[in-house]
């Protein structure tokens, strides 16, 4: 296969050409090789490695775990014990992320109920938000979203 423009890669591998540019200053992925004109020109190695990444950032992974499970992907040597650890990992971590959406979903649902949504100006939306009383109800050291 002959090289791709970075427009060309984008489509193929379904990873914007702004996020291809991203990973490539971030070290994610090797610089691309250069026209004479200065343009970007990606292998179908590189094509594969966007593809890999792209699948990974589907699945949740971060850049960093994304960055480990491609140095396993390209260690040949590897055991699989390491790469099912990470996975594993990551699927604690969405169980946890899982448990917090439904904490705030729980609350809206709580503070929706609770709006007449009629003309009058009191809500309890909008109150529940300003004085943070539900959240703090719910679970005193953590606001919603898990973030503090």
């Amino acid at each position: 296969m002959q090289g791709m423009n970075i427009g060309q890669a984008a489509q193929a591998s379904g990873v914007s050409a702004k996020m291809i540019r991203h990973y490539e200053s971030i070290g994610l992925i090797a610089r691309a090789d250069r026209t004479g004109s200065g343009y970007r020109i990606y292998s179908s190695t590189d094509l594969h490695l966007l593809t890999f990444i792209k699948q990974a950032r589907n699945l949740g992974f971060s850049i960093d775990q994304i960055r480990e499970l491609l140095n396993l992907w390209q260690n040949k040597r590897r055991s699989s014990r390491k790469v099912k650890e990470l996975a594993t990992s990551h699927i604690q971590e969405l169980d946890e992320r899982i448990r917090e959406l439904q904490d705030i979903r729980q609350a809206l649902s709580h503070l929706a109920r609770h709006c007449h949504g009629d003309d009058r100006p009191e809500c309890p939306i909008l109150d529940g938000l300003a004085n943070g009383h539900y959240r703090q109800a719910q679970n005193p050291k953590k606001k919603i979203g898990g973030r503090t």
